[in-house]
C-alpha cells in the first residue's frame, strides 16, 4: 500500500490483512504481523522472512559489539544496556552524540520545562565519550573528535555555543508546534533550543577533556600528534580568556548569569590537559605556560568558591549556591575527593538538596520556580562521591534504588519523582546512562574479587 503526501511517498509491504490496514479498523491479532515501512519500491520477499533476517542481523552485530566491552562484574545487565543505549545515541555519519532522541517531554508534570535535546551538546558528548571509553569502546571517541574539528572549530564557531545540529544547516532556532498536544497533554511542544544563543564556558574543556585520551591510548590506529594539538591550541586561550566571566552555567539558566564554578573548573581542565598534551607531543614551552595558567585558576577558583564561613565549595563564585555540579569537581582533578572542603561541600548538598532519597540539581529557584523532580545523573555523582570517601552501602542502596525505576527495556529519562518514582523529562537521556555505567563500575567488585579468587 501507498501513502502519498505532496511529493512524498511511503510503502507499507506486510502480511497483514490490507482491507484492515487501509480502513484503519480493528482486528484479532493472533498471529505475529509484519510491517515494513519504507520507500516506494517493491520487496520481493516475503515479509516474515526479510523482517527476521533483519532481526538477526541487528541482534549479531549488538552481541559482537558488547563482547568487546570491558564491563564490570557487577551489574553488567545495567551497564551493557546503558553502553548499547549511548551507541545508539550517536550518530555515525557525522560523529554527532545526541543528548536524548525526544523532545518536550516535561521534567516534571505541567511545569512548561520542556525542551528539545536532539542534538549535540559539547557537554553531553564529553560524558558519553567518557563512559564509552572506560568500558574499552573508543570509536566514538574517535569519530566524535572529528565532528569537533568539523562541526566546532574548523566551522570557525565559537566552542561558547553548547550545542550543535547532528548535520550542518539544521535551523536550530527555538520555536513551539501548536498543533501538538504535548507528552500526556502537557504542552508546550518545542523545536530547536534557545540554549545556541547562550554562552556556556565549560565547552572549552568538553573538548579538550574529550581529546584528550587521544594522545594516551596506544591501541588507536591514529593517535594524537602535534598536528591535532595545534588544532585543540586555540582553544585553551579561549578558556584562559572566559574562565572567570559570567555565563549561563551547566543549566543553562535563560535570565541570568554568574561566574559558576563548574564553568570555571572546566576552564581549568582545559588549561590543564592542554598542559599535559603539549609535553606529550614535545611542545615544552607550551606544557609550561599551560600548566602555570592552570595553577594560578585553580588557587582563584578555590578562594572565590569556597564558602568563608563554613569552607564549602558554591555552585557560583562569592555565593552561598548550593549547586550539584561541584561534585564533579574530584573527578576532573581540581581537588581530591578526601579535601576538607570537598567533604564538606558532600554535607552541603546532602542537607540542601537531598529530596526524597535522591539530588536536585540545585534549591534556588530559577525562570520556572524551584525543580520539582530529582535530576538523576545528581544522584549518581552523589553516589561515586560516597564510594570515594568509603560510604559505600549508603551509596549501594542509592544505586540499586534508581535501578528499579528503570522501564522494562532498563532505560532512564533525565528526571526521577522521589516520591512515586515516576521518569519525567527526554528519554532516553544520555546523562543519566552515562552515570549508570561510571556508577557501576565504582561501585563493582573487581573479576578477582568476585570470581578469581573467590572463596
Amino acid at each position: 500500500m501507498r501513502f502519498v503526501a505532496g511529493e512524498s511517498t511511503l510503502r507499507v509491504t506486510t502480511d497483514m490483512p490490507v482491507s484492515y490496514l487501509a480502513d484503519e479498523v480493528e482486528f484479532l491479532l493472533d498471529r505475529p504481523i509484519n510491517l515494513i515501512i519504507g520507500t516506494d519500491e517493491s520487496i520481493p520477499e516475503a515479509p516474515a522472512q526479510l523482517v527476521n533476517e533483519f532481526l538477526e542481523q541487528t541482534a549479531s552485530y549488538w552481541r559482537d559489539w558488547v563482547r568487546d566491552l570491558a564491563v564490570p562484574f557487577d551489574y553488567q545487565e545495567a551497564v551493557i544496556r546503558a553502553a548499547i543505549t549511548l551507541k545508539l545515541c550517536t550518530f555515525e555519519d557525522t560523529g554527532a552524540i545526541v543528548a536524548a532522541l525526544t523532545t518536550s517531554v516535561p521534567e516534571a508534570p505541567h511545569s512548561g520545562r520542556n525542551w528539545d535535546y536532539r542534538y549535540c551538546w559539547l557537554r553531553d558528548s564529553y560524558f558519553t565519550v567518557t563512559a564509552l571509553n572506560r568500558l574499552g569502546a573508543t570509536r566514538t571517541m574517535e569519530c566524535h573528535v572529528r565532528y569537533i574539528l568539523n562541526a566546532v572549530l574548523s566551522a570557525g564557531i565559537s566552542p561558547e555555543v553548547p550545542l550543535y545540529p547532528i548535520v550542518p544547516g539544521t535551523d536550530l532556532t527555538e520555536r513551539e508546534a501548536p498543533a501538538l498536544a504535548g507528552f500526556l497533554g502537557m504542552g508546550p511542544v518545542r523545536v530547536g533550543n534557545a540554549a545556541v544563543i547562550q554562552r556556556q564556558h565549560d565547552g572549552y574543556g568538553s573538548i579538550i577533556l574529550t581529546a584528550a585520551q587521544m594522545f594516551y591510548d596506544e591501541r588507536l590506529p591514529k593517535i594524537g600528534d602535534l598536528d591535532l594539538y595545534r588544532q585543540l591550541r586555540p582553544i585553551g586561550d579561549l578558556a584562559a580568556a572566559s574562565a572567570l566571566a559570567p555565563d549561563a552555567g551547566l543549566w543553562e539558566y535563560r535570565e541570568r548569569t554568574s561566574i559558576h564554578t563548574h564553568s570555571a573548573a572546566m576552564c581549568w581542565a582545559a588549561l590543564h590537559r592542554l598542559g599535559l598534551i603539549a609535553g606529550r607531543v614535545g611542545e615544552i614551552e607550551d606544557r609550561d605556560r599551560w600548566l602555570k595558567l592552570a595553577s594560578d585558576l585553580r588557587s582563584k577558583i578555590l578562594e572565590r568558591a569556597t564558602s568563608a564561613t563554613d569552607g564549602w565549595l558554591a555552585g557560583a563564585f562569592d555565593s552561598d549556591v548550593c549547586d550539584a555540579a561541584v561534585l564533579t569537581l574530584p573527578e576532573i582533578g581540581l581537588l581530591r575527593y578526601d579535601d576538607p572542603r570537598f567533604l564538606r561541600t558532600m554535607e552541603v548538598v546532602e542537607e540542601r538538596l537531598m529530596h526524597d532519597g535522591l539530588i536536585m540539581r540545585y534549591d534556588a529557584p530559577d525562570d520556572f520556580g524551584r525543580p520539582e523532580t530529582a535530576f538523576l545523573v545528581c544522584s549518581l555523582w552523589f553516589i561515586d562521591a560516597l564510594v570515594a570517601v568509603g560510604r559505600r552501602t549508603q551509596a549501594e542502596e542509592m544505586f540499586r534504588r534508581i535501578l528499579a525505576r528503570r522501564n522494562h527495556l532498563g532505560l532512564l529519562s533525565e528526571d526521577l519523582d522521589g516520591k512515586n518514582g515516576i521518569l519525567w523529562g527526554n528519554f532516553p537521556q544520555t546523562f543519566s546512562m552515562v552515570g549508570t555505567i561510571l556508577s557501576a563500575m565504582r561501585l563493582s567488585r573487581s573479576w578477582e574479587e568476585g570470581l578469581w579468587r573467590a572463596s
